[in-house]
């Protein structure tokens, strides 16, 4: 199991150069993080809550009774730098001893001084410059050094079940039109003209009556021939439609799962003889 070890530092000089200094010492820290008015979540006014936990939601494995929070926001609002560090259990007093070393500071001695100028929050639990807290979400324990306080803790985890939606692709289809040429043959019948000239051999007298008609007058005659041809031509007409639509329907579907709770038994060891005469009872609460 670890333990998130907290430390206030004047600069972020000194912060990194204890950062390094945990580096060099071989403790095996994770998340080694530094935080200062430019983090997420600080706030130039006000204390963190348990529902906005402030620049503390992003050290995650940080767990800190509420004096103790605001007396290191006190300090991140007056220009110091935070320096978080996930450690072993069996490697904190090292880790702490470094940090000390690299001149983190007194937070109990500097948070009196702040009070002597005018700061009324209420004093926080004594401890020295560094802390260290365990883990949300697993079996730990919040110590401070040069303080023989010690708290375990065990969260009550409960879950609830969110069900949702989402779209998803059941397939479709796709219509495409285009076009393709199919040969058509009909016949038609047409009628063509000719204009024909014969000549044919007469021997007979002219009449009175054709010369009385002038039959030596000049004479035209025209005759024209005409004929017939085909001519193509080509209408549209709309003899079909292909319709593409979708349809939606609702249903209900029954979703069933489990969900898991947390539960907490505890034993309690008492120095009273009890009704059965052993020296030692036992009581049990369930939450």
């Amino acid at each position: 199991m670890s333990s998130t070890i907290t430390a206030m530092f004047d600069s972020r000089s000194e912060a990194e150069a204890a950062k390094e200094r945990l580096k060099s010492a071989n403790v095996d820290a994770d998340h080694v993080h530094i935080h200062d008015k430019s983090s997420t979540g600080y706030r130039g006014q006000g204390y963190s809550t348990h529902q906005d936990r402030g620049v503390w939601d992003s050290i995650k494995n940080a767990f800190l009774p509420d004096e103790d929070r605001h007396t290191y926001e006190e300090g991140l609002r007056r220009g110091g730098v935070l320096l978080t560090a996930d450690v072993d259990d069996d490697r904190v007093d090292e880790a702490v001893r470094v940090l000390e070393n690299a001149g983190s500071i007194d937070v109990d001695d500097r948070s009196s001084q702040w009070r002597s100028s005018g700061w009324d929050y209420s004093t926080p639990a004594a401890g020295a410059g560094v802390a260290t807290g365990a883990a949300l979400g697993a079996v730990g324990s919040t110590e401070h050094v040069g303080n023989s306080e010690r708290e375990e803790v065990i969260p009550v985890v409960e879950e609830q079940l969110v069900v949702g939606k989402r779209d998803v692709n059941r397939g479709g289809v796709r219509v495409r039109s285009y076009v393709t040429e199919t040969p058509v043959h009909e016949q038609i019948r047409l009628r063509n003209e000719q204009v024909n000239v014969e000549r044919r051999s007469v021997d007979q007298p002219l009449s009175a009556a054709d010369a009385d008609a002038d039959a030596f007058r000049e004479r035209t005659i025209d005759m024209t021939a005409t004929g017939e041809e085909a001519v193509v031509g080509k209408t549209a007409r709309v003899v079909e439609e292909v319709v593409v639509s979708k349809t939606a329907e609702e249903h209900v579907e029954n979703v069933d799962d489990t969900v898991r709770r947390t539960d907490v038994e505890v034993e309690r060891d008492n120095d009273a003889d009890t009704t059965t005469g052993s020296g030692l009872g036992t009581n049990r609460d369930r939450y």
